[in-house]
């Protein structure tokens, strides 16, 4: 009877585990093939309809110069020309292989002999032709696009905001006047050789030292600096050219990074999303320049 009780419990353990072992491989079965699925999923380039919590993504251009031009009211506006050269996107990375959802853009070519070989193993595993520069702009994941898309000046329209970013000039090491704007010591009496000095850079005995961080002549210019709230004022869609109101980080030929706005958002409605896609039937050649809106009052006849 002890022998027959014995056999029956070994039996149904053996069936219970192997039940619990059929139930956890079923289960890491599903979520193998739920993940082989969102790693293989395809990202569609297609418009899309904008949230306010959308994020798209920016743009890489050159810095061709500055100029001026006239609106229709008579008024000067200091403009300065950017170049979308042959903006696509060269990289995709997504939150399940990556960890992160973002788009690599590529502008302006570049011949092979002049990349190291892992750049050109980069630019032939994503299929993409060899480009100049990369910069990785962080998206929301209904902003993504499939490598190869094209960014054209279209993705801005006229009359929006956007943050430019770049290497400022490089000016060198400069002293406290410069760099600071120190006011410097007399000009004439009881300065003697040290009308562009700095002054005094800490105490006596106690602390002994200069502190940390203290504004002292040194090497100027040559870092990334971000310019807000640039107001586009005109884009040409057959030279992919943009003119934005007033100055932007960087020398001619610099490269600048271009993005929508943080502080003044522009209108969702307004913005093509993910980016703008040509038409089949559209000749970029014959578009003509796009000028934002300047209203219908005359600034200078409007009354107080």
């Amino acid at each position: 009877m002890a022998a027959a009780s014995r056999n029956l419990i070994s039996h149904l353990r053996i069936l219970l585990s192997s039940t619990v072992s059929e139930t956890q491989f079923r289960t890491f079965s599903a979520c193998s093939s739920q993940i082989e699925e969102l790693r293989t999923r395809i990202i569609e380039g297609k418009p899309g309809i904008m949230t306010p919590n959308s994020k798209r993504t920016g743009a890489i251009a050159v810095k061709c110069g500055m100029t001026a031009l006239w609106d229709k009211w008579g008024e000067r506006v200091p403009i300065t020309i950017l170049w979308l050269d042959d903006n696509i996107v060269s990289q995709v990375k997504t939150p399940e292989k990556e960890g992160i959802s973002a788009l690599q853009i590529g502008c302006a070519h570049k011949k092979e002999k002049h990349l190291t070989k892992p750049e050109v193993g980069h630019f032939r595993a994503q299929g993409v032709p060899m480009k100049r520069k990369l910069k990785e702009f962080p998206v929301t994941e209904d902003a993504l696009l499939p490598v190869g898309t094209s960014i054209s000046v279209n993705h801005f329209v006229p009359g929006q905001y956007v943050d430019v970013a770049g290497i400022t000039r490089g000016k060198g090491f400069q002293g406290g006047m410069k760099r600071w704007g120190f006011s410097g010591m007399p000009a004439s009496h009881g300065a003697s050789l040290s009308h562009r000095s700095i002054g005094s850079t800490g105490q006596r005995d106690a602390p002994g030292k200069v502190f940390k961080g203290r504004k002292m002549p040194g090497r100027m210019g040559g870092v990334q600096r971000t310019v807000k709230n640039v107001w586009v004022y005109k884009i040409d869609p057959a030279r992919n050219l943009m003119w934005v109101k007033g100055q932007v980080p960087g020398a001619e030929g610099n490269f600048v990074f271009i993005k929508d706005s943080v502080y003044k958002k522009p209108d969702i409605s307004t913005l093509p999303f993910p980016t703008y896609f040509a038409p089949e039937n559209e000749d970029q050649a014959d578009l003509e320049p796009l000028v934002a809106d300047l209203g219908d009052t005359d600034p200078f006849m409007a009354v107080d």
